[in-house]
């Protein structure tokens, strides 16, 4: 069980970074709202200044969905 100061701090912390950065939220909103399903590639890079970029991605499995469902509860 989520301590429930913890609980919204974290709540507090995501209001933050979706009133920063919205349009990458809408990203993933679009994309989750149609299923990621397994077998799919998610990839990521990042480019700090001044440096090359860096690229990683992953394969999703089934737990990573079922990771992906319990945090989007504990989201509500």
């Amino acid at each position: 069980m989520i301590n429930p100061a913890t609980a919204m701090k974290i709540m507090n912390a995501k209001n933050k970074f979706t009133n920063n950065h919205p349009k990458f939220v809408s990203f993933l909103n679009n994309v989750f709202a149609t299923g990621i399903p397994e077998g799919s590639i998610i990839e990521i890079t990042v480019t700090k200044p001044g440096q090359p970029p860096v690229t990683s991605n992953i394969m999703v499995k089934q737990e990573d969905l079922e990771l992906m469902e319990t945090l989007k509860e504990m989201g509500k």
